[in-house]
């Protein structure tokens, strides 16, 4: 790693961090409504959003700065592990085209802005909507530190802020300038913000990753000299844990791991506020099924992008910290002026992302704790104000989390929020479906998945450190089976079986099942229907599913 500051990159990287800068604050008057004080406008950009728009958004929520750090830094430490982002991508999508139509056209027939939402309409619980709300907000907040951790591994190769010894706050100052700008234009301009920066970023991206696949490997030698370079690698031991470092193939034993890890990411992906945000942000129900079918892109791109974790190892790349393999690859592979552009496309891809979290999170507080339990009678613009101030508290919360903690912890946490985020989908998805479940049943589950996944994974080592004793993984053996597996999919499983045996019990003893205020058709509703707004009005936007 160079010790001095890399002047031509950094360079580039100001340019483009300045240039979505500017975009950010100009989203403000782009598609400006006459009526800026809703959430229908701050939170989801009045709902306007056409095919395009909606795909670069959900591009990029989906697709951020720590996917393009951590799924090649799983790759370079482990090896062909670190593969299972690429099919649970490709599974997501054949299951979201069967229910996030149907999520659209409910949220608009009702004028829901979250998922708790739905559920409090749907089931007629409070109970239920605050503990999908409270799930939402702590998944989501180690989410959006690890945005920031990606900024500052960029910040970290490019020389910036001195080194460990330095004083704090001149270490860490590029990094609060960039949040401050973050939190600026997020509170100034809502969704568009990101809306609008989400063209640079995915068009960097793509730019970085097609130079990089080609580029790369003829510095290289070709994928021949990365693919042997990299599996003699693998095969040396680890003097900590006394095990091969990884394999450039997974064996049968990490089958079951491999297979219950993508199908449980994908699962919990779309579970995620930040995803239900870009969602519902759309202006048809047809947006959103064309969008099913195009984003399956992102997912060639990310199988791209894996790659570059085999070229760090090819490249004899020597990091401390596995974030910062691919950040020092491209700074030693790339002309400096290229590096600049790769580490904005990191950066920006950061700054997109964390705007969406910490919008929806912001929202989850004000419609689903706000208004439901302290001030049921909030005005609209009273609803924005909150969700704006919450928006910046969520953000200051990430960034002291990145602070003050081990880097390692935001990323244990993050794993931790992948499995409680999975244990909404019965809720959420289930009752989208149908309103056989009961409401207690569907809490009571969740309460279950919640303790046995917080529980197991607490007792989970790390495979790595052996001083690590807690929160070091996200997989543990499956009680009954005895195969190793994602601790998020056993409690989800756990989660199903509860809530179908106490809602036969609820059910047979008559217990209170709640007013559901939906009906049939609002699930197959679409924008030009009758009765079906596409803008709701001033007095009724805020209230509107209450």
């Amino acid at each position: 790693m160079n010790d001095g500051v890399n002047g031509v990159a950094l360079g580039v990287f100001i340019f483009f961090f300045l240039l979505v800068t500017v975009l950010g604050f100009l989203a403000a008057r782009w598609r400006k409504a006459e009526n800026e004080h809703s959430l229908d406008e701050w939170g989801l950009g009045g709902r306007s959003f056409g095919t395009w728009i909606t795909w670069f958004l959900l591009g990029g929520d989906l697709y951020t700065a720590y996917t393009f750090v951590a799924v090649p830094a799983a790759i370079y430490a482990a090896g062909a592990s670190g593969f299972f982002a690429v099919p649970y991508t490709i599974l997501v999508y054949p299951l979201i085209f069967t229910f996030l139509p149907r999520l659209w056209s409910v949220s608009h027939k009702h004028g829901y802005v979250t998922t708790s939402d739905f559920v409090r309409g749907r089931f007629g619980s409070k109970g239920l909507s605050l503990a999908v709300a409270l799930t939402g907000i702590l998944a989501t907040m180690p989410y959006i530190a690890l945005q920031l951790v990606g900024i500052q591994a960029v910040l970290d190769v490019l020389g910036v802020g001195g080194g460990e010894n330095t004083n704090w706050f001149v270490k860490d100052l590029p990094l609060l300038i960039a949040f401050g700008v973050l939190a600026a234009y997020t509170y100034s301009s809502g969704l568009r913000a990101p809306a609008l920066i989400a063209f640079v970023k995915d068009a960097l991206i793509y730019i970085v990753i097609a130079v990089a696949i080609i580029y790369i490997p003829i510095k290289l030698g070709g994928f021949d000299d990365i693919f042997a370079k990299a599996a003699h690698a693998f095969s040396q031991v680890n003097p900590k844990t006394g095990k091969p470092r990884g394999a450039l193939v997974s064996g049968e034993a990490q089958q079951w791991t491999y297979a219950t890890l993508a199908l449980g990411s994908a699962l919990a992906l779309f579970m995620y506020p930040h995803s239900i945000t870009a969602t519902l942000s759309s202006k048809s129900r047809e947006v959103i099924r064309r969008n099913t079918t195009i984003l399956p892109l992102y997912s060639l791109m990310l199988g791209l992008l894996a790659l570059l974790g085999f070229m760090a190892i090819a490249a004899g790349i020597k990091v401390q910290n596995g974030q910062l393999a691919i950040p020092q690859l491209f700074e030693d592979m790339f002309p400096d002026w290229f590096t600049g552009i790769a580490f904005a496309a990191i950066g920006i891809g950061a700054l997109v992302p964390a705007a969406i979290m910490s919008i929806a999170a912001a929202n989850l507080f004000t419609r689903n704790i706000y208004k439901d339990f302290i001030k049921p009678d909030a005005t609209p613009k009273q609803e924005a104000q909150v969700s704006k101030i919450v928006s910046l508290l969520v953000k200051v919360g990430a960034l002291v989390f990145v602070l003050t903690m081990d880097k390692t912890v935001a990323i244990n946490f993050q794993l931790l929020g992948g499995i409680w985020i999975l244990q909404t989908f019965p809720a959420l998805v289930g009752g989208l479906f149908t309103r056989w479940f009961h409401r207690w049943a569907l809490l009571a589950g969740w309460a279950v998945g919640m303790v046995y996944g917080t529980l197991v994974a607490y007792g989970v080592p790390s495979p790595t450190n052996p001083g690590q004793k807690h929160f070091g993984g996200s997989a543990k053996e499956i009680p009954g089976i005895g195969e190793i597996g994602y601790i998020g999919l056993t409690a989800f499983v756990l989660n199903v079986v509860v809530t179908v045996v106490l809602t036969f019990v609820l059910k047979a003893v008559k217990a209170p099942e709640g007013v559901d205020e939906t009906s049939p058709e609002d699930y197959t509703a679409d924008a030009g229907d009758p009765g079906v707004q596409t803008e709701l009005p001033p007095a009724t936007a805020g209230a509107a599913g209450h």
